[in-house]
């Protein structure tokens, strides 16, 4: 993971304010799964197209969040509702 983990405990779900964390590599490989398969939007919309690296996902398990370079991308627009999976 790129991403420094001590960030996580201070930073928490821009939508639902719930904690945050690092997806696991299943989950993860699942989403990519979709992602190629031009089934996920994000919360914009907006089909993803790039395979994601890493990611973070809230406590509950419902949102997601990719991580760029290292980087959370933690804007409401980039979530990605997991709920998506569950009907495919």
């Amino acid at each position: 993971m790129s991403i420094d983990i001590r960030i996580l405990d201070i930073i928490c779900c821009p939508v639902t304010r719930l904690p945050i964390e690092a997806m696991s590599e299943a989950k993860l490989h699942e989403l990519n799964a979709c992602i190629r398969k031009s089934q996920i939007f994000d919360r914009n919309g907006t089909a993803l197209e790039k395979e994601l690296q890493e990611a973070l996902i809230t406590r509950d398990g419902k949102l997601a969040y990719p991580v760029e370079n290292g980087i959370p991308v933690l804007l409401e627009g980039r979530g990605i509702d997991l709920l998506q999976m569950e009907s495919l």
